[in-house]
């Protein structure tokens, strides 16, 4: 097998914090001159593009995402809509597997790299190609949680469940309070679209795929890894911390200019990244925060739940009291970029 290239698709889960991984990961699969194909929401691609370093053996495949009664016209990911409504994206996910096997059978690849999407390995199985499940989450997070001695499908789960962990699971400091460990089960059992489980979506997908791959490697995470690979009968697949390369980019002059105007070490810059949207009242209760410090200050956040902009969700004479020190923005920003500046 050494110095033997392949084809291979993906298709992760809607989601950025799923999607971006993934795209680290076929960068380092590009890098050793193997052939990627890369499904994901046709509106998606111009945020995630610029991460693409092998555009040669990378090719994005835009997917049409099907509409969902109850979701926005033109949602796609799970950043396009609040949590309650997740379900909805993993229907409409679900809604594109005849699209995702008339590409498969026209670019037939070796193999093709999921996570989230149940009906996967059967439709790879069909199609003469080997399934691997490549997860984003910790695989300690993952064996303690889903490992089958707990027979969720058939017992059930609750809070109570979760304070121990699994039979044979890796000697270990995890304790979860029983307040979490209730908001787990509910997440666990909950139906997360086209009438399954979030239990039942990753139990199938850990069960039917050929081989299952972590981005960690066994130095880390072995007994972990090695614990769900015996639970499931699995080859386990270590795909290495996968760290991106440092970006060659420099700010905007804008954002240059605005960051000079402070002095060195004295700007508070927030960011929670774009998956995580908060309550109108966190949001808030953050912004005021920080206010109080009498520092200068830089936010980027999601809009909170109900709110159109970042703007209409302000409390009331924010703008005007933090006027030429404190800003507040939605959108997009460098994240790797803005704090290796002096301010």
């Amino acid at each position: 097998m050494v110095g033997k290239t392949f084809c291979i698709a993906t298709y992760p889960w809607f989601a950025i914090g799923h999607i971006t991984p993934f795209i680290h990961m076929a960068n380092k699969l590009a890098q050793r001159g193997h052939k990627i194909s890369f499904f994901l929401p046709a509106k998606t691609l111009g945020k995630v593009e610029a991460f693409n370093r092998y555009p040669d053996l990378i090719t994005f495949i835009p997917i049409i995402v099907p509409h969902v009664e109850g979701l926005l016209i033109g949602a796609e990911t799970t950043n396009d809509v609040p949590f309650p409504l997740h379900p909805l994206i993993m229907s409409a996910m679900d809604r594109t597997e005849p699209d995702i096997e008339a590409y498969l059978r026209e670019l037939k690849p070796h193999f093709v790299f999921f996570d989230f999407t149940c009906w996967m390995p059967t439709l790879t199985r069909k199609l003469g190609i080997k399934s691997v499940l490549y997860c984003t989450i910790s695989s300690g997070t993952i064996g303690y949680l889903l490992s089958p001695t707990r027979k969720i499908l058939e017992r059930g789960l609750t809070g109570l469940h979760l304070l121990k962990p699994p039979k044979g699971f890796p000697s270990s400091s995890t304790k979860l309070h029983m307040f979490k460990a209730q908001r787990l089960a509910a997440v666990t059992t909950m139906d997360y679209g086209s009438g399954i489980s979030f239990a039942e979506h990753h139990l199938r997908s850990f069960s039917d795929c050929d081989a299952i791959g972590f981005k960690t490697c066994k130095e880390i995470e072995g007994p972990y890894c090695e614990y769900i690979g015996n639970q499931f009968e699995k080859p386990m697949l270590y795909a290495g911390p996968v760290v991106p390369e440092p970006q060659k980019m420099v700010l905007e002059e804008r954002r240059e200019k605005l960051l000079s105007n402070f002095e060195a070490n004295t700007l508070i810059f927030c960011a929670f990244g774009s998956e995580c949207v908060l309550k109108n009242d966190q949001f808030q209760e953050l912004v005021l925060g920080l206010e109080l410090t009498g520092l200068p200050f830089l936010v980027a956040l999601e809009p909170p739940m109900g709110a159109q902009t970042i703007e209409s969700a302000l409390p009331e004479g924010f703008q005007e009291r933090v006027n030429g020190r404190g800003f507040v923005y939605g959108g997009w920003m460098p994240q790797q970029l803005i704090p290796r500046h002096l301010s």
